[in-house]
């Protein structure tokens, strides 16, 4: 399942349709959003530090440009996903307001990597990508009706590999990769949908829901 194909609209109305077909979700601590051109200052913020950008793809411009979190919104993210190529939604935590965004976590059809994320320093070590990943991947599952999540980490990528190993994916290969740190072991992990739904038959740890 994919968004369908729109045409005959112009520019500023395609995105505001794909915008509504692109579900918000929201979890006891946060809300998630599809990204917009207004959360790029924010992530122009947050996002260019090497502890984040290391362990994510070698095409991401380092040292970071002043205006990538504009461009990249812009010229990639926002063209995609009006594409219905990609999902990619601005994390936020209920208690500050909507206006602050933490992260982002995104959805897409790459080769055994179809979810990628980021989350700002000063939240790391709290559990919040794991609540993320929680709504998005049954997205994944349950509302694109994909049958299997393959996942591809840099071998010292530990906290996020924590992250994968929790929902109970299984390591399938390990892989020469390129990431922004440069070339490295890469490891695959894999969860299918029977798997991702026996497991969370009744979840219990989340008060997960999906808003219009």
């Amino acid at each position: 399942m994919a968004l369908p194909a729109l045409t005959g609209y112009s520019s500023a109305l395609l995105f505001e349709l794909v915008l509504l077909m692109i579900p918000n979700f929201e979890t006891k601590r946060l809300t998630l959003r599809p990204v917009t051109l207004d959360d790029a200052p924010a992530t122009q913020r947050l996002f260019p530090h090497w502890e984040i950008v290391r362990f994510l793809g070698h095409n991401i411009p380092w040292p970071y440009p002043e205006d990538g979190a504009l461009q990249f919104y812009r010229d990639v993210a926002l063209p995609a996903m009006e594409r219905g190529e990609q999902y990619l939604w601005a994390i936020r935590l209920k208690q500050q307001g909507p206006s602050h965004l933490i992260g982002c976590i995104g959805l897409h059809p790459f080769r055994d990597n179809n979810r990628g994320f980021w989350l700002a320093l000063p939240w790391q070590g709290r559990r919040i990508m794991q609540e993320a990943c929680e709504v998005v991947t049954d997205f994944w599952f349950n509302g694109l009706g994909r049958d299997k999540l393959r996942v591809a980490k840099a071998v010292g990528n530990i906290a996020s590999r924590r992250i994968t190993e929790k929902e109970g994916s299984r390591l399938v290969a390990i892989e020469d990769r390129t990431f922004r740190m440069g070339p490295t072991k890469a490891e695959i992990w894999e969860i299918t949908r029977e798997e991702w739904n026996a497991l969370r038959r009744a979840p219990a740890s989340l008060e997960l829901g999906m808003t219009a």
